[in-house]
């Protein structure tokens, strides 16, 4: 079995580095969410501002028409004053002057207030148009970067799991399979020490019987606390005092303790399906 657990523990090493680096071709791209998400929240204000650059053109060429009326109203008023034969109609004309002019005056100061708003939202448009631009070209060249590092940990995950099925080789498939599956849940720690009665993953005191089968090392053993696989240790000078035959139990025992948890389990899922039918 010394050379089964060696091979595990190789096999612990490769499958850490794995999954470790397949989490990170999950991850990495996510980087460029934060650099996309300002992109289109500066695409969506400048579709706005341009929204706004569009009524204000419209509101100048209204206010401008507007003008060339008032001009020519008063205008012609004005040649109509050469015609007029008595006061009633010169103080009706004039008055028809002085409110074309007010009107004109108006609508002048109305017009190059347009201009001017129209004049900044155009350097603005300008300012953003360049900033999205810029901000495209620095996210492709982010994401041509992302691509690159992704391509390289794809290519060292898959030089691993050639590492993997060399290694794995004439070993039993679902021993194997339990194996990566404890890893991916116990942070990287598929085959751990007993020593002293205790299990160095979870550090839990194991039956004496249990463990007296774990140091015979006839075959494969999961902790029935964290699942990992065990292999026996002499404890070093000290450690002793964690095994303790009169506390450490029996088999029985742990088959009372998992009946005990699977209980729990059961109550926890109905509790679950209760609240989901509530």
């Amino acid at each position: 079995m010394d050379d089964v657990f060696e091979k595990l523990r190789s096999l612990q090493d490769i499958l850490s580095e794995k999954i470790t680096l397949e989490q990170d071709i999950l991850e990495i791209p996510k980087l460029l969410n934060t650099q996309e998400e300002v992109l289109s929240r500066m695409k969506k204000t400048y579709i706005e501002k341009n929204e706004i650059y569009d009524k204000a053109k419209t509101a100048e060429a209204d206010f401008r028409n507007q003008l060339f009326e008032a001009e020519s109203h008063r205008e012609k008023a004005e040649k109509n004053m050469d015609s007029i034969s008595t006061q009633r109609e010169y103080e009706a004309l004039d008055t028809e002057i002085k409110n074309a002019a007010e009107k004109e005056q108006q609508f002048r100061k109305d017009l190059q207030r347009e201009e001017r708003n129209i004049s900044e939202l155009n350097e603005e448009m300008k300012q953003r148009a360049s900033q999205i631009e810029q901000q495209e070209a620095d996210l492709s060249e982010r994401r041509k970067g992302i691509e690159a590092e992704v391509a390289g940990k794809v290519a060292q995950v898959n030089a691993l799991a050639k590492q993997e099925k060399e290694l794995t080789s004439g070993m039993d498939p679902e021993v194997i399979f339990k194996f990566e599956r404890i890893i991916r849940n116990k942070m990287g720690k598929g085959i751990v020490a007993i020593k002293g009665g205790v299990c160095m993953g979870c550090h839990m005191i194991l039956p004496a019987q249990f463990a007296n089968d774990i140091r015979v090392g006839k075959e494969i053993v999961f902790c029935p606390y964290c699942s990992r696989i065990l292999f026996y240790e002499e404890a070093e000078q000290g450690e002793e005092e964690f095994f303790d035959n009169d506390d450490s139990g029996s088999l029985s025992d742990l088959d009372d303790i998992e009946d005990e948890e699977e209980e729990e389990e059961e109550e926890e899922e109905e509790e679950k399906v209760n609240d989901f039918d509530e």
